[in-house]
């Protein structure tokens, strides 16, 4: 049984030098897509302070269909190049969003979202979906997070991409 620490009091660089081992542990051994996803939510979720969503959506039949989460119920479907998720697909990259009530196109599926991080996983070349992560507080998501969470995905998606 993997037993995470509570990290969320650390400073965010050393949180995110703990926080991707912590998820490596955790999936270690286990190869499986949806159980290694649902598991990288829960840890994020509690984990990083100030979210009130994190998760992933994955590409199903060319477009973001929603996959395991931790938060209010979210969107099922999202078109590529539609909203934060959406534009993260299209452009291939992070997306950082301080306000995202600014942010052209903002799909708002809870209310209370501020500002949003989006990071793609890319296997092969390919998009395959991406981790989503909402807070309640404007600006909520700098450079650092940004970065720490490319590398939480980058451990994720050793442990599920083929």
């Amino acid at each position: 049984m993997f037993d995470a620490a509570d990290i969320r009091h650390l400073p965010k660089p050393e949180l995110y030098e703990e926080l991707p081992r912590q998820l490596d542990g955790l999936l270690h051994g286990e190869r499986d897509l949806v159980a290694n996803l649902a598991n990288a939510a829960a840890l994020i979720f509690h984990s990083l302070p100030d979210l009130n969503w994190a998760g992933f959506y994955l590409m199903k039949d060319g477009g973001l269909v929603l996959g395991p989460f931790q938060g209010r119920t979210a969107c099922v479907r999202i078109a590529v190049g539609q909203g934060v998720c959406g534009t993260a697909v299209a452009e291939r990259r992070t997306q950082l969003v301080a306000d995202v009530h600014a942010f052209p196109g903002h799909i708002a599926c809870d209310s209370a979202s501020a500002s949003e991080l989006v990071v793609p996983l890319i296997v092969g070349g390919e998009v395959r979906g991406v981790l989503d992560l909402d807070s309640p507080t404007p600006a909520r998501f700098d450079m650092t997070d940004a970065a720490g969470c490319e590398r939480l995905v980058e451990v994720l998606l050793r442990h599920v991409a083929p």
